[in-house]
């Protein structure tokens, strides 16, 4: 199915949302674990994907006192067509964020915590100096602490990556988010073949990788079929598939509610390819329930 003409054609009108159906219910963010959080995000002046990107997670994941934390800003040099987070010049670079960041995982005691950021075209390294410090941090402040990181491409700056990876995180996610055909609407400062090439090279070192999609926005059965058979050339570990969602009229529209039961198909699909562990379903997305995903993995490894 493809993208409405509007959209391939660069319109930018506002294009209004479907009704969502039955089986996608939020939880809106409420109760004591909640209010917690937010001061506590909100007392170290950092930011969450929860918050920027709207997830509709954030209000089960909130309530339980889970968070995906966002450094480099809330600003993001590039303009993917189905993300909330704001778009622009980011302003100057906070290096004492990653203090906060170790300081605010250690008062969560979190057994298991997820990082991602905003792209930083715009600096010499993407940012990876920060991620590194950040790592660091979080491994000297809260040392029980496994940290998983949801990295940029780095615009394919490998040595950039490799500042990274020599902080020793315990995941490595680096989302495709669609499929090859339709990156120039999706992610059109993205690289299908150059994210590719980022987890085959992190793997190639040794790590735990993992990567996310989307469906609908227009995708083909055989197009998804095809980014898992990638995947397993690269020999990905972890594979999370979840229902995209118009975050505003802005952006790009949703094609198709895809139906829990075709979810579980891929789940089980991916699984039969060679792939370790599948998260599949509606609201799943990159960092929904992480810890579990992780335990999920190292029993198929064990």
């Amino acid at each position: 199915m493809a993208l409405p003409l509007n959209v391939l054609s660069g319109d930018s009108q506002k294009t209004p949302a479907q009704r969502k159906p039955s089986w996608l219910k939020m939880k809106m963010p409420a109760g004591q674990e909640y209010s917690r959080l937010l001061q506590l995000v909100n007392g170290h002046r950092l930011h969450t994907v929860c918050q920027s990107a709207k997830c509709p997670n954030m209000g089960e994941c909130w309530s339980a006192g889970t968070a995906t934390l966002m450094i480099l800003g809330d600003v993001c040099t590039r303009s993917c067509g189905f993300c909330h987070i704001a778009t622009g010049k980011p302003p100057t670079l906070d290096l004492e964020e990653p203090i906060r960041v170790g300081d605010a995982v250690a008062r969560m005691h979190l057994r298991h915590v997820v990082i991602t950021s905003v792209n930083r075209d715009e600096l010499p390294d993407g940012g990876a100096g920060v991620w590194a410090h950040t790592i660091r941090e979080i491994h000297r402040q809260s040392p029980g602490t496994t940290v998983e990181v949801l990295i940029p491409d780095f615009c394919g700056d490998w040595d950039a990556l490799q500042l990274v990876l020599e902080e020793k995180p315990d995941i490595l996610n680096h989302n495709l988010e669609t499929v090859p055909r339709l990156y120039r609407t999706v992610r059109p400062q993205a690289k299908y073949h150059r994210s590719l090439r980022l987890l085959q090279i992190v793997k190639g070192k040794g790590f735990v990788t993992k990567t996310g999609i989307m469906l609908g926005l227009g995708e083909e059965d055989h197009e998804v079929e095809a980014v898992m058979d990638d995947l397993v050339s690269v020999s990905c570990d972890i594979m999370t598939i979840g229902q995209y969602l118009q975050p505003t009229p802005r952006h790009l529209p949703v094609v198709r509610f895809v139906p829990p039961a075709e979810f579980e198909g891929w789940k089980r699909r991916g699984e039969a390819k060679g792939l370790k562990h599948v998260e599949s379903g509606p609201m799943v997305r990159s960092s929904y329930h992480a810890e579990k995903q992780v335990r999920a993995h190292e029993n198929t490894t064990a």
